[in-house]
């Protein structure tokens, strides 16, 4: 294992283990001692790993709230606080993001459909962007509190940056924020589509979102739902499936999917 403090390989596992069971190692460079959890987000955590980002995603996959994810680790023997599980969500729901979001980077395709639902923060509506493109894939999702040119530039701009080119295509509502928007940002050679019926395939992408998004009652501040419906919106794509899957083939890639995001995002 690598030093994470000089960098160094010639380290050396030591036979003492952490109370969490993780291994301990030596640096024959600095003479520093280490585990493998040292230099990582999660080296102060009393937790194991694994336990606190299935609590974090427990809390994004599933309609369950703060408490909801207590009670289910205080059944697997870990007591923890619904204020510690709130602590998990905006400490590591931004890495889990991260990393879904590097994975996608130079997918997508080049034909867009963008649109806009609403969601209510601090008792005012907001309005997530999103993206797909033609086989329904996530490009990329934004919280703004306006819905105007501005943040119609600043939507596009993200999903060139994620995308890697522009698009041949872009496929959106009549609002008037976009034609402009879209022949700054994606040059005049892309075709713009506004249909709402031709939109109806990002419509109908708002609904996981909706439905989780229900019985929340609206988020707090502005922040918490950003980090939130991002996190959320990768997260469904990235366990997203092909309808002609059987059931036994959508729950063994679901499984191997979870433990492969789980082992990544560890490892960070």
């Amino acid at each position: 294992m690598t030093c994470p403090h000089c960098e160094s390989t010639a380290t050396h596992r030591r036979k003492q283990r952490t109370a969490l069971g993780y291994s301990r190692f030596s640096c024959g460079g600095c003479q520093r001692r280490f585990n493998e959890r040292t230099g990582s987000p999660f080296n102060e955590l009393q937790f194991p790993t694994d336990i606190v980002l299935l609590a974090v995603l427990w809390r994004l996959r599933y309609k369950l709230g703060l408490r909801d994810v207590a009670e289910l680790l205080l059944q697997r023997g870990f007591d923890v606080s619904y204020e510690t599980v709130r602590a998990w969500e905006f400490r590591f729901a931004p890495l889990i993001s991260a990393d879904l979001r590097t994975r996608r980077h130079g997918l997508g395709g080049r034909s867009w459909y963008l649109d806009e639902t609403y969601v209510k923060v601090s008792g005012r509506w907001c309005y997530v962007y999103r993206a797909i493109d033609r086989d329904g894939q996530l490009l990329d999702s934004m919280l703004s509190e306006h819905r105007d040119r501005s943040a119609a530039r600043r939507f596009l701009r993200r999903l060139v940056e994620i995308s890697g080119r522009r698009p041949l295509r872009v496929t959106t509502d009549h609002h008037g924020s976009y034609p402009k928007a879209i022949r700054w940002i994606c040059g005049r050679k892309a075709i713009h589509r506004r249909d709402r019926y031709l939109n109806n395939r990002t419509e109908q992408s708002h609904r996981p979102l909706k439905q989780r998004y229900y019985p929340m009652l609206g988020f707090g501040n502005f922040e918490s739902a950003s980090r939130f419906c991002t996190t959320f919106d990768e997260l469904h794509n990235y366990f997203r499936t092909a309808g002609s899957m059987s059931s036994a083939e959508r729950r063994s890639l679901f499984m191997s999917r979870w433990r492969e995001l789980i082992n990544h995002v560890s490892a960070a």
